[in-house]
């Protein structure tokens, strides 16, 4: 089977990864969480827009990096396969920073315990995707017609975000909240950065502990659009695990520096929408009119450059109305 990105006369060599392969990112990547969590820990504030700049700049070097190393030991198309889907999931993930401040604040989560919140998040993200990842592609391979309905999905997904801009989720409605509340007792107040404490001589949830559920929570919902993203790139289970998680990683240092430009970027969700679009289409035609890599990561690229340009000058006037902090 042709792969959509791949033009008709463009065949993947059968390359095989190597268990070693497998195992040395997974090392690298708890080497590097475990890195991450010490040097938050080690800080007891909250991280500053310039240090949480310098740690997204670190996270994407590293990814970067990894992205040279797939390029030379398993060839320019995994490397390009890589490049894309990395790219699409780190777009995704700015947009939905968005809804985790709106959660954080529903939840009137002080700035350090939100820290916690998204690490424990960041590990449940890796867990599901990897899941999600290995199940879509099973499926993919097994029933191609499913390759069309992710296309179809994406398509949806694509006109809802476009036309709908974010609303202020009714978390106190949310289901999940509920239903945690009817099964957990919960304490009214937090607790430092625990997420149980014993009250009364019996053990209770904290608040905190019930934002971190409806983080995972969201993020899982969040994966159902992203996943199909990145099978339309490639379904190479160790680049489309590894493109995902290398962009996950990294959420935690991004949230902390695009939260506080979330009013910058006001047409970033319409790029997303047109990029979801395309590779929708693109999945859709691709047994009829694929286009070689190279062209979709342009169009891809130059979507969200565009957007993203046009979102800063469109709200440089607004920025330097505002008073100096």
């Amino acid at each position: 089977m042709r792969l959509p990105f791949a033009s008709p006369h463009e065949t993947l060599p059968a390359v095989t990864t190597s268990i070693w392969f497998w195992i040395a990112f997974h090392i690298g990547v708890f080497i590097a969480i475990a890195i991450d969590l010490i040097t938050f820990k080690r800080r007891d504030r909250e991280l500053s827009m310039r240090a949480a700049a310098r740690r997204t700049v670190l996270w994407v070097l590293v990814s970067l990096g990894f992205n040279a190393l797939v390029w030379r030991l398993k060839g320019p198309h995994h490397g390009l396969d890589f490049f894309t889907a990395y790219l699409i999931e780190y777009s995704l993930s700015v947009d939905n920073i968005f809804v985790f401040v709106l959660i954080f604040a529903h939840f009137q989560v002080p700035p350090l315990a939100q820290h916690r919140v998204l690490f424990w998040g960041v590990v449940g993200a890796l867990i599901m995707r990897g899941i999600m990842i290995i199940c879509g592609i099973a499926l993919v391979q097994r029933f191609h017609f499913v390759f069309y309905l992710f296309g179809l999905f994406l398509l949806i997904t694509a006109l809802r975000m476009f036309f709908h801009r974010h609303a202020p989720p009714e978390l106190s409605e949310n289901w999940a909240i509920r239903v945690c509340r009817r099964i957990f007792p919960i304490t009214h107040e937090f607790h430092d950065e625990h997420f149980k404490v014993r009250v009364d001589g019996r053990w209770m949830l904290t608040p905190l502990a019930l934002t971190m559920i409806v983080i995972e929570l969201t993020d899982l919902l969040f994966a159902v659009d992203s996943i199909p993203a990145v099978l339309a790139i490639t379904q190479d289970p160790f680049i489309a695990y590894t493109s995902n998680i290398c962009a996950v990683l990294g959420l935690r240092s991004l949230y902390f520096f695009v939260a506080r430009l979330m009013d910058r970027f006001i047409y970033l969700r319409t790029g997303l929408a047109l990029v979801l679009a395309f590779v929708g289409i693109k999945m859709i035609t691709a047994d009829y009119f694929p286009l070689p890599r190279a062209i979709s990561l342009g169009v891809i690229v130059l979507i969200l450059a565009v957007t993203i340009a046009i979102s800063m000058i469109k709200t440089q006037d607004r920025v330097a109305a505002e008073p100096p902090k």
